[in-house]
């Protein structure tokens, strides 16, 4: 099976022998493509909408594997008993949303010993969740495919892992200027993302910071205090920016 790009990120980070439970699945393409490498020994493809349920249903029948990957409707982790996964995928969706999912089924999450997570926006609020709820992020990536960017954010309990959210998140300096990444920035752009940035990277926070010029042209049309106010804080962001990016080198893998 060819999946994409950001499909098979998610598939290299699912370890061998997994029993994975794959929420907002669409066509079941990740559990289908995890069982038939052996990531997955079992998977659970979860689906609230009725059309990709029924896709999900049918990619399964056709693949022969039924036996091992259970289809099912339902919201978030609604479609999970706790312990019938130890790796859970949740891609496609906003970082808001997937926070929200992992909120109201945090008690399905005991027993579980990977989270691979693609978030589509708002990767910085499901950083934070990751933070302040004990999950230690141990890697991400971030690629581009169609024109589209993509981070994935892999985290594991903070009890099963040697690697502290202090450490991952200690405040540190870059480049030869003395800019300091303050804890806040290594949640904002990533903590692995700004110690090996690539061309992709810089290619995200050059969009970032046309979309806050954007928002700035709008905030100079407005009389408010609280408008001055919101448009100061942008410039200084924007401005903290670009030095991050020019201490960063574009092609380091």
């Amino acid at each position: 099976m060819k999946l994409s790009k950001r499909l098979t990120q998610l598939l290299d980070k699912i370890p061998p022998g997994s029993r994975l439970a794959d929420i907002g699945s669409d066509h079941a393409l990740l559990p289908v493509a995890a069982v038939e490498s052996g990531a997955a020994i079992q998977a659970i493809a979860g689906e609230v909408n009725p059309g990709p349920y029924e896709a999900a249903l049918k990619q399964v029948m056709e693949s022969g594997m039924k036996d091992v990957i259970s289809v099912r409707r339902g919201d978030g982790l609604d479609v999970l008993s706790a312990g019938e996964a130890d790796v859970i995928t949740v891609a496609g969706m906003g970082g808001g949303l997937i926070t929200s999912i992992l909120n109201r089924g945090i008690d399905k999450l005991a027993g579980v010993r990977r989270l691979v997570l693609q978030p589509n926006v708002g990767e910085d609020i499901l950083r934070k969740w990751l933070y302040s709820h004990h999950w230690v992020l141990v890697e991400e990536f971030i690629l581009e495919e169609d024109g589209k960017i993509y981070e994935v954010l892999v985290a594991e309990p903070a009890e099963a892992t040697e690697l502290t959210n202090e450490q991952v998140y200690t405040e540190r300096v870059i480049g030869d200027s003395g800019v300091r990444l303050s804890t806040n920035w290594l949640l904002r752009m990533g903590p692995w993302l700004t110690q090996s940035p690539n061309s992709v990277f810089h290619d995200k926070w050059s969009s970032e910071m046309e979309k806050m010029d954007h928002i700035l042209q709008s905030l100079s049309r407005s009389d408010l205090t609280t408008a001055a106010d919101k448009a100061s804080e942008i410039q200084s962001d924007i401005a903290f920016i670009q030095e991050v990016l020019a201490c960063l080198p574009k092609d380091k893998l």
